[in-house]
């Protein structure tokens, strides 16, 4: 009888953990929304220089690759969002597409983004490609990359 409850016992304790263990099941059209919406946020985010805000959205090892050139890392990329040079008024992003991977969503789409830098209107219009990776039922953003198309300044 002893051992009987024992094995029951770890057939109990095995199958409760397996249960807690699996995965919801992935719905695209669900992430897909919410990354979105973390996109949007990370626009809004840039508009109020909200340092915090855009530290909750990217990881401690994020790569940003500038139209430019440039390659910031995520403590200089949240400074420059910060910097009082930079007044961005505008940040809009159209044909956003979502592609999915095992833990890993891939977001494209084109941006349009109006401001002022150092008292000079800017317009610039380009595409940007961010890598996020699922943790637990989070995202967060691992690398961004934008490509400038036009650039006005007035």
């Amino acid at each position: 009888m002893k051992g009987l409850f024992k094995v029951v016992s770890v057939f109990l304790l095995l199958g409760g953990t397996l249960a807690s263990s699996q995965v919801s099941p992935f719905d695209s059209a669900s992430e897909k929304s919410k990354l979105i919406a973390l996109e949007n946020a990370w626009n809004q985010a840039q508009i109020h220089r909200d340092g915090q805000a855009l530290t909750a959205l990217i990881s401690d090892g994020f790569v940003y690759t500038d139209w430019d050139g440039t390659v910031l890392r995520k403590a200089k990329f949240i400074a420059d969002i910060k910097d009082p040079l930079v007044e961005t008024t505008f940040v809009a992003n159209e044909g956003v597409e979502v592609y999915f991977y095992p833990g890993v969503a891939v977001v494209t789409g084109a941006y349009r983004t109006k401001g002022k830098y150092e008292g000079k209107a800017f317009d610039h219009h380009g595409r940007f490609t961010d890598t996020w990776i699922r943790i637990g039922e989070n995202w967060q953003c691992v690398a961004s990359h934008t490509n400038l198309i036009q650039r006005e300044a007035h």
